[in-house]
């Protein structure tokens, strides 16, 4: 197992931590790192992880819409790996799709049989790289759908109204843009 050093910063959902390789943004996570990781962490360049930390702190004071930090696909399979990147790369801030919309999109760029929109669905709640890789922006044909990460579809909700992708709600608080 590629030896992963870690970062956390604290968001309006609560603390988010960033694991990296020496190959690029491994794993994030909604609250702390694991214990288990942290003890022997190491591998990640500091510059790396300190700039996959800053890209994921000016994202929650909406600077920054776009990821450009090197991903470390390991810890995927073959199928998670197709299916997240072709995520990554086709859907922007702002923007959703749904869990069918990916499959048939994955299907006719592959040219093979549509996984399926619950097949996407197991792959969206596998995914080692959250809002870098946003799975919370695929969404089921007949509402949100699920979300695995931090306090489950709320935050799902959340940052799907950060990004405009949903009207704001009554008590949605917007994080504030710290002064430059």
């Amino acid at each position: 197992m590629t030896a992963i050093g870690w970062a956390t910063i604290e968001t309006p959902v609560g603390q988010v931590s960033v694991g990296c390789s020496d190959v690029g943004v491994a794993k994030i996570r909604f609250g702390p790192p694991p214990a288990r990781e942290v003890a022997g962490s190491s591998g990640a360049p500091d510059d790396l992880l300190s700039a996959a930390r800053a890209q994921l702190s000016e994202y929650f004071c909406r600077a920054r819409t776009v990821f450009d930090m090197p991903l470390d696909w390991g810890n995927t399979s073959g199928a998670q790996r197709q299916v997240l990147s072709l995520l990554a790369e086709t859907v922007r801030y702002g923007e959703t799709t749904t869990y069918g919309s990916l499959a048939r999109r994955l299907a006719l760029r592959d040219g093979r049989p549509a996984i399926g929109a619950r097949g996407i669905g197991s792959i969206m709640g596998s995914n080692p790289i959250p809002v870098i890789v946003p799975c919370h922006r695929v969404l089921a044909a007949d509402g949100l759908g699920g979300f695995s990460g931090g306090s489950g579809v709320e935050v799902k909700r959340w940052l799907l109204t950060f990004e405009g992708a949903l009207p704001a709600m009554l008590d949605f608080e917007a994080p504030a843009v710290p002064a430059t």
